[in-house]
């Protein structure tokens, strides 16, 4: 008997040039075996932190006449739904109707979050959309992957079963170079700890990589959040060393790397992504 295929729909932005949102999580997931339908929430010629960018934003009512497609088809089956970065309230709560009306098809819907809302104490998300992610967006979910550490039983109790905080304000035993990662799963008890070097360098694209790679390695192993976060977090290291060292050579001897330089080396990073050697040990906390 042919195992299953296991097929996900990515809500996320999609770039021309570079790895971010979709580019990002698309073709690890693949490579991971798994089937990706992608809808892209925006397309620009590459990621903003260029020193230029263009490009078009896909409306609410444009996302749900793509999913209409698909419905009429009658192939809106899916294993996960994956969603990213989100600016606007209405498109937002749209994917929330999606993703309800998936879950009500198929119960087994796990559906992943990875909800961007900010990064060293600062929101980059609008205000107006906090409400939508803690009333609509957060019950639903199952797996999300915000970055304070406060938030874990919190989120929780409103919904999903696991919780991962890929950097927290912790300190680190190892010292400051490192950052503290904490991974929380409520039906089967795990709590786990990973020190994470911290790199020089800003990235962009390694949350959404980060959220795809959560997604097939909880999958792949659903009973041990250990081993999915330690194979999660090594997927992560490669592409990251392999990116920084091929930006510095790029770049020249003492000179910053340009964002072009830092985009995500993800094809190059192939092998890792299928099977990572495992350079991050996670430690099991006990509840």
């Amino acid at each position: 008997m042919h195992e299953m295929e296991c097929r996900v729909l990515s809500i996320q932005s999609h770039v021309v040039r570079g790895y971010v949102g979709n580019k990002s999580a698309s073709f690890p997931l693949q490579v991971l075996g798994f089937e990706v339908d992608s809808i892209n929430s925006v397309q620009f010629s590459n990621h903003t932190g260029y020193s230029h960018w263009k490009g078009q934003v896909l409306t609410a009512d444009e996302l749900h006449v793509l999913y209409e497609g698909i419905k009429l088809n009658n192939v809106h089956h899916y294993d996960y739904v994956l969603t990213g970065y989100t600016r606007d309230t209405s498109f937002l709560e749209m994917v929330v109707d999606i993703i309800q009306e998936l879950k009500r098809a198929n119960p087994n819907l796990v559906y992943v979050c990875d909800p961007v809302l900010g990064d060293h104490g600062s929101m980059y998300v609008p205000q107006n959309l906090h409400p939508v992610y803690k009333n609509k967006v957060v019950p639903v979910a199952d797996i999300i992957t915000p970055n304070q550490f406060e938030v874990m039983d919190l989120l929780h109790k409103m919904g999903p079963d696991t919780v991962v905080i890929t950097s927290s304000d912790l300190p680190s035993r190892l010292g400051d170079r490192f950052l503290v990662s904490l991974g929380s799963q409520r039906t089967s008890k795990w709590r786990v700890r990973m020190e994470i070097p911290k790199v020089d360098a800003v990235f962009v694209g390694t949350g959404d990589l980060f959220a795809a790679m959560l997604l097939a390695w909880t999958h792949h192993y659903p009973n041990d959040l250990k081993t999915a976060c330690e194979k999660t977090f090594s997927v992560m290291h490669h592409v990251i060393q392999r990116t920084i060292s091929y930006a510095h050579e790029l770049a020249g001897p003492g000179r910053r790397p340009s964002p072009p330089q830092l985009e995500l080396r993800m094809v190059q990073s192939k092998a890792d992504i299928e099977d990572p050697a495992i350079v991050m040990e996670a430690t099991v906390l006990t509840l």
